[in-house]
């Protein structure tokens, strides 16, 4: 079983903590991390988009020309998908890209994202994330810790660490249950609390049906 160095927010050694067996143990796919990203990414679109078909265009109700003797194809309306300024045919309408994704698939996901990060030294386990909400006494101890860009996260009830951390673009807050595969992928590093790992890992714990 592996281990984990824990310090302070000067960086200073205080313990060490054991990484539990079902994080550690588990092997990277790069499938199941690609689905489940796609699954946030999708969930985040808004799919507002839509254009306007033939019944949505205004005017159109007078025949454009005479039926015969023009030498044109007959119309029946300005609003047809073939006149200039008419509708669009097939065109985008507002949808719900969502999708869902198994919560098993979710959490082996992000225990292969936590393993990953662990075993290359981009995981930083601090015995406390107090801090006094000042954004820039935070930003200098975060960058002492060793990581330029990272994910912090502590439990929900630590709102002055939320606080300083809105301001700073290459950190972001993440409660305990709030860690995920997309952000923990984009900022490339994780810098977490005690408190917040033990709660982390035992979310993470899956267990079988019989």
């Amino acid at each position: 079983m592996s281990s984990l160095e824990v310090t302070n927010l000067e960086n200073k050694k205080v313990g060490s903590a054991e990484v539990p067996a079902h994080i550690a143990s588990e092997e990277f796919n790069d499938n199941l991390v690609h689905s489940v990203v796609k699954w946030q990414l999708a969930g985040k679109r808004q799919g507002t988009h839509m254009t306007k078909t033939k019944g949505l265009v205004s005017g159109g109700g007078k025949k454009p020309f005479k039926q015969k003797g023009t030498g044109n194809a007959r119309q029946g309306s300005t609003r047809s998908p073939l006149m200039p300024g008419g509708g669009t045919t097939f065109g985008p309408q507002p949808r719900d890209y969502s999708f869902v994704m198994p919560k098993k698939m979710k959490k082996t996901a992000l225990r292969m994202v936590l393993s990953y990060l662990i075993k290359n030294n981009k995981v930083k386990l601090v015995d406390t994330l107090a801090t006094d909400g000042k954004t820039n006494k935070l930003n200098k101890q975060l960058t002492g810790l060793g990581f330029k860009k990272a994910v912090l996260s502590d439990l929900s009830e630590n709102t002055k660490l939320n606080q300083a951390s809105k301001n700073l673009q290459n950190f972001k807050f993440l409660p305990s249950g709030a860690v995920n595969v997309f952000d923990l992928l984009k900022y490339d590093a994780l810098i977490i609390s005690k408190a917040s790992f033990e709660d982390l890992s035992k979310n993470l714990v899956t267990t079988e049906k019989k």
